[in-house]
């Protein structure tokens, strides 16, 4: 199916940047320009959007990575605002984490996010070069990952992605 076309409407987007789907199959995109989300049906059809710019309770700057956990909530990382926010599968604020800088649950750069199957989350941080794991009430649980190029190293990781036996890829 095909979502959207440009602009700043319902259904439209100036830079969408990344989707999942939830386990009704409904379709959430962040779009990186407008400082929103989007569901959308199955089919495509638009239905409800949520976020403005700022760093109140479910505003955004610079929404980048979108991740639905097993429970269907909600996790958006923001590039701007250097934190991640959940939701419900309604778009209600529910919790939110992080500050920028380089300590324990602080992100510079934080673009891609991800859950595995027991609902802890992931963050990849560009400009940490590392990758960071929380609870789903976001306490801070691990984290790893220097700049370089050896194993185990990052240079500005972006994407992650957890398979069914919780392998992490980056």
């Amino acid at each position: 199916i095909s979502i959207s076309s440009n602009g700043s409407g319902d259904g439209e987007f100036t830079f969408p940047l990344d989707a999942d789907i939830d386990s009704s199959g409904n379709v959430y995109v962040t779009d990186l320009e407008s400082n929103r989300v989007q569901k959308f049906d199955s089919s495509g059809n638009f239905l409800s959007k949520w976020g403005t710019y700022g760093s109140g309770n479910g505003q955004f700057d610079q929404p980048a990575g979108v991740v639905i956990d097993p429970e269907n909530d909600i996790y958006i990382v923001e590039l701007g605002n250097s934190r991640v926010q959940k939701f419900d599968s309604s778009g209600n604020f529910l919790a939110k984490w992080g500050t920028t800088g380089n300590g324990d649950s602080q992100f510079n750069q934080p673009a891609g996010i991800t859950t595995d199957s027991t609902g802890n989350v992931f963050v990849t941080e560009a400009g940490n070069s590392r990758i960071q794991k929380f609870d789903s009430s976001g306490n801070f649980l691990a984290k790893w990952g220097t700049n370089g190029t050896a194993d185990s190293q990052f240079n500005s990781p972006y994407g992650i992605a957890i398979d069914s036996t919780n392998n992490i890829y980056v």
